[in-house]
């Protein structure tokens, strides 16, 4: 089945974009609801990938270049889905004029975001109540 990635409108994509991530951050990964919606939801650029019309992904990057809510459902994940929706936002930056990204990696997918041409920069930290590094990806 083609899965279909494309940026997304907030508005009016919304239902799609929090099925995805309640699925993920908030049923899977126990995050609190209250801090998985943010004032970010409206000023960012979403991104959701469909398959058969069913959302099974999404991010999104803010006007800082921050990329972040990055979720692929359980079912998808080890498809390659997640790099192809982390390489469609970071074409979206380069041709919006960013001249890097960052991003707060949960610590179990570093390696992820290493093979996607990330850096890690600073300490752990933890957000959620989930151990994160930040990473930075320069573009050239």
């Amino acid at each position: 089945m083609e899965t279909l990635i494309r940026a997304a409108d907030w508005n009016g994509d919304r239902e799609q974009i929090r099925a995805v991530r309640e699925a993920v951050f908030i049923l899977e990964q126990n995050v609190d609801p209250a801090i998985e919606w943010d004032d970010q939801e409206e000023t960012a650029q979403h991104f959701l990938a469909l398959q058969g019309g069913e959302p099974v992904a999404t991010g999104r990057i803010t006007r800082t270049g921050k990329i972040g809510r990055m979720a692929v459902v359980k079912s998808q994940r080890g498809s390659g889905l997640g790099f192809r929706l982390l390489e469609f936002i970071c074409e979206h930056a380069r041709q919006n004029a960013h001249q890097s990204v960052y991003l707060h990696a949960q610590c179990h997918a570093e390696g992820f975001y290493r093979k996607a041409g990330f850096t890690a920069e600073g300490e752990e930290f933890t957000e959620a109540g989930i151990p994160h590094i930040k990473m930075v990806r320069r573009f050239d």
